[in-house]
């Protein structure tokens, strides 16, 4: 019953084409973008869950969890 009613749809089989080019342009800019980002702000990036409060928050009436 749903390949009838599918098969009816006109013009299915360009939304499967539409989707896939929708795919590879998203991927292709997501793959542009990571290759573009430079490499002091990926460092930054990945060491910031590492590092201690530096801010000054810490004993401004945060909560701390030892």
């Amino acid at each position: 019953m749903m390949q009838h009613i599918v098969s009816a749809i006109g013009g299915v089989a360009m939304l499967g084409v539409i989707s896939i080019c929708l795919f590879f342009i998203v991927f292709g800019g997501a793959l542009l973008w990571a290759f573009c980002l430079k490499k002091p702000f990926l460092s930054s990036m990945g060491s910031m869950p590492l590092r201690d409060e530096e801010s000054g928050t810490a004993g401004k009436g945060a909560n701390q969890h030892d």
